[in-house]
């Protein structure tokens, strides 16, 4: 495990800790929501894809924050965006226990209101704690980046292995217990920061100007997050087919802003961090996309061999909390991008085991997956302060905020939909099911199932099982608790089998790493930018 160098003060020790209680906060309240999607799927009767909306709102508004503070955080200070990410977290605290209050008196829609609006909440504090950390990390140790901020980040992981085991530990107590439990880390860091001050960035003391900086993001980045955002808006908003004065609306807003933007800038910004932003949108979605569903899709799998499906998500955190801690003697030996293409390989493959794996050996499969995902997001991240540091606190936090926003906006609703798209398969492909399915789900011998077209944005099409029209079909044929077996048993498949498609993520970062790899070799090798004092 790495240790902070000797000549630390106890002051930036502090400072080093509080951040990294500050991003375990985050975790913790991460893994409640992954270990209740399910209870609350049942108690506000969501589809796959209505569940992973609202794992989404929980994810999403992460950018909002991040972007916004990256923007003022060198004007206002690092404490006042400390404080806001506290009054964040604490207020989810509140809403959650509120949500879980109405929900028991049978006020469902203000329960869900809660629940929703406590997680956008709850999002908008994980943005700023990002907001930050990352900077303010980046600076202490602006000679080895990549390896503090990989320790630093050890902190997710680490967050989701210690909710993780108390969860499980406390059993089917009320939910609204598990959520109030994420303001004990928060207390923590506020009460380590609230007392500290904070250097300036590195770009500040560089002498880099505030536009300068923005020129480093540029029109193409600013482009890119105003298409997420304008996406997002219209879902969020809601505006039907015919409401085209919203829709439009917000669509000029988008446009206008960059082009404001980039009368501003007056240049299409570093290439090689368009491409990062890029890239992070599937690795956010392979990282935080899976393990935000993980423990629904293993739940079925898991419980027949009788343990916990959160097990599998600590245990892959586990993993990535030791490796994390030692990346200082892994970067030492390869080269951050080797690094990376060797954890996408490794991904790919752990990936595609879950998708069948069962019993014990989904732990040998999530060992590749776990192995895999480890590095992604730090060393990415590394790489953006390494090679663009005249971009400060934006850049290193916009490639952060576009993966948030990808994965809440598009990447859980899209693996929902790889779900419910891999259950209507396994169903309609299903030989047994076909020989004792009565006769009204049938044509030619096949299953032919009620199925409901679905979408989100306009662009995410995916199908469901009509199941109010199914259990009409299923009432009183005399091997209804056979079909039904049968019927949940093939759910489940198609639950997991789900992640085999997930594995195009992966590959598309590999082909990205490989052609980084070799860019930089046309350069004379990957090298670190570095800023000089002023």
């Amino acid at each position: 495990m790495e240790r902070l160098p000797n000549n630390d003060t106890s002051k930036k020790r502090a400072i080093f800790i509080g951040c990294f209680i500050a991003l375990l906060t985050t975790a913790f309240g991460f893994i409640t929501r992954v270990f209740l999607v399910d209870t609350w799927s049942v108690a506000f009767d969501l589809n796959p894809a209505q569940a992973g909306r609202l794992m989404g709102i929980g994810i999403w508004p992460f950018f909002v924050a991040i972007i916004f503070f990256s923007l003022l955080i060198d004007r206002i200070g690092y404490k006042v965006a400390m404080i806001f990410a506290f009054i964040g977290h604490m207020t989810w605290g509140v809403m959650g226990y509120l949500a879980y209050q109405n929900l028991q008196s049978g006020d469902i829609d203000t329960a869900y209101s809660l629940l929703y609006w406590g997680s956008l909440v709850f999002a908008l504090g994980n943005g700023t704690v990002e907001a930050f950390i990352n900077p303010v990390v980046a600076t202490m140790y602006n000679k080895e980046k990549t390896k503090w901020l990989n320790i630093l980040h050890a902190a997710w992981p680490g967050g989701l292995v210690l909710a993780g085991i108390i969860f499980i530990g406390m059993g089917n107590v009320e939910w609204w217990i598990k959520i109030v439990i994420t303001v004990v880390p928060a207390i923590m860091y506020f009460l380590i920061l609230i007392r500290q001050d904070f250097s300036a960035n590195e770009r500040v003391a560089a002498g880099v100007s505030y536009r300068e900086m923005l020129q480093e993001f540029g029109i193409g980045g600013a482009a890119l997050v105003s298409f997420l955002v304008v996406l997002q808006l219209n879902d969020f908003f809601g505006p039907g087919p015919e409401d085209y004065l919203m829709r439009y609306g917000f669509i000029a807003i988008g446009v206008l802003m960059v082009v404001a933007f980039g009368w501003y800038v007056r240049t299409l910004g570093r290439p090689i961090l368009l491409f990062l932003c890029f890239i992070i949108m599937p690795l956010a979605t392979t990282e935080l996309g899976t393990d935000s569903w993980i423990q629904s899709i293993m739940h079925g799998i898991a419980s027949s061999k009788s343990f916990d499906a959160g097990w599998v998500l600590i245990y892959t955190s586990l993993i990535m909390l030791v490796l994390r801690l030692f990346a200082g003697p892994i970067l030492h030996k390869v080269s951050p991008l080797v690094l990376l293409v060797i954890s996408c390989v490794l991904a790919i493959f752990g990936l595609y085991f879950l998708s069948f794996a069962s019993g014990w050996f989904i732990f040998a499969a999530a060992t590749l997956y776990g192995l895999g995902k480890t590095f992604f997001w730090p060393t990415t991240i590394g790489i953006v302060a390494e090679q663009t540091p005249k971009g400060g606190a934006l850049t290193l936090n916009a490639v952060s905020g576009i993966g948030m926003l990808t994965v809440g906006m598009l990447g859980a609703p899209i693996i929902g939909a790889f779900q419910s798209n891999s259950q209507v398969e396994q169903l309609q492909s299903s030989y047994e099911l076909a020989q004792v399915a009565p006769s009204e789900l049938l044509v030619d011998g096949k299953v032919n199932l009620p199925l409901k077209d679905e979408t989100i944005y306009s662009i995410i099409d995916f199908q469901t099982v009509n199941m109010d029209e199914l259990h009409e079909a299923l009432a009183g044929i005399k091997n209804s608790q056979e079909v039904n077996k049968l019927f949940s048993d093939l759910l489940t498949k198609g639950t997991q089998m789900a992640l085999s498609k997930v594995i195009i993520f992966p590959i598309i970062m590999l082909v990205c790493y490989l052609i980084l790899i070799f860019y930089f070799r046309t350069k004379g090798g990957y090298m670190p930018v570095e800023l000089e004092k002023s």
